[in-house]
């Protein structure tokens, strides 16, 4: 089943927080560069400068964007926008600035240090060709470098390569749009395509072992901006939820209706979704690969299944959203109207 709908908030701006919240914060700082009392245009040309591309300008780039910055006082040709796509036209705003944006929502511990990787490369792919930025999370789209050696589906090696290489990851001839279903990258089929949550990088780590409700749960810390503690609602039914979660943990059925059927009650059905994914490894993960298979509910599925015997069997990847009522309904803003 395609994930497209998995995440659709009607407001665009709810459906990314994390790349709109990256846009107020330069709009912030840009009037707030504006209106300085104490810093003349040269030096708000250096502070833009150095917080978008985390590099020191040239003298030539640093003349221009002044040149820009007191345009923009005067009404002129040019604004604080036009200065800052200069700042952003240095190799480092993708390199540094955007890999780092990216770089923690890859891993568990969010650990902004991690190798470039395919989940990476693929955020500043379509930051960097301004494209729907929907489609980071449904479409059939993945960006591999023209570097050696090739991508692998087993293997983070190209992408540590490209990043050892110092290449402009801003140049289309360095990094380039590809599908996930071509067999050559990854070879999933196109249905099963899902953006960035079908990479390997988030494969190794939100399909490794578990139950495949980590994938769920990082997609909506970082690409919806909250937690599942700040999403709980109780009022939701607890049908779907699945046999490995106590409905008397501790021997009190309290702190399951209380607590436990918060996150599950929407979590649950959402992550349904994944139910044919699974991250594949002999003895070391980094060697490992994302599998589907088609019709074929992952073991993972049903562990613990003695817990509570009557709660949900997975029986395939249908997923449905709860949160379309409730308090999720007015916080994510759901396009009811299309689901």
């Amino acid at each position: 089943m395609k994930i497209e709908l998995l995440i659709a908030p009607a407001n665009k701006h709810a459906y990314i927080p994390t790349l709109w919240f990256f846009l107020i914060n330069l709009f912030v700082l840009l009037s707030l560069l504006s209106t300085a009392a104490t810093a003349g245009s040269r030096e708000q040309a250096r502070r833009m400068h150095d917080r978008l591309a985390g590099v020191p300008p040239a003298e030539s780039v640093l003349d221009l964007m002044e040149q820009y910055i007191e345009e923009s006082k005067a009404a002129g040709p040019h604004t604080m926008l036009d200065a800052a796509d200069i700042a952003m036209a240095n190799p480092a705003f993708y390199t540094v600035t955007l890999k780092n944006i990216v770089a923690p929502w890859t891993n568990r511990d969010q650990d902004i240090f991690v190798p470039l990787n395919d989940y990476i490369a693929t955020y500043i792919g379509l930051v960097r060709d301004q494209a729907d930025f929907r489609r980071i999370l449904y479409d059939d789209v993945i960006y591999v470098g023209t570097n050696s050696p090739s991508y692998s589906n087993n293997s983070n090696a190209h992408y540590q390569a490209l990043e050892a290489a110092n290449l402009d990851l801003g140049s289309p001839t360095v990094l380039q749009a590809r599908v996930q279903s071509d067999p050559s990258v990854i070879g999933l089929p196109t249905n099963a395509t899902a953006g960035v949550m079908t990479t390997r990088a988030a494969a190794r780590a939100f399909f490794f072992a578990g139950t495949n409700r980590a994938m769920f749960r990082y997609t909506v810390l970082h690409h919806l901006g909250y937690d599942l503690e700040q999403l709980k609602d109780t009022t939701r039914p607890a049908d779907r939820i699945r046999q490995d979660i106590s409905r008397t943990p501790g021997g009190d059925s309290r702190l399951f209706m209380n607590n436990c059927v918060g996150c599950h009650s929407g979590m649950d059905p959402f992550a349904q979704a994944f139910a044919y994914y699974q991250f594949d490894f002999n003895d070391d993960p980094d060697t490992g690969n994302i599998r589907y298979t088609d019709g074929v509910v992952e073991a993972k599925y049903s562990i613990n299944a003695t817990t509570f015997p009557h709660g949900f069997i997975t029986p395939d990847d249908r997923w449905d959203n709860f949160w379309r009522d409730g308090v999720n309904k007015n916080l994510l803003a759901w396009d009811t109207n299309s689901l």
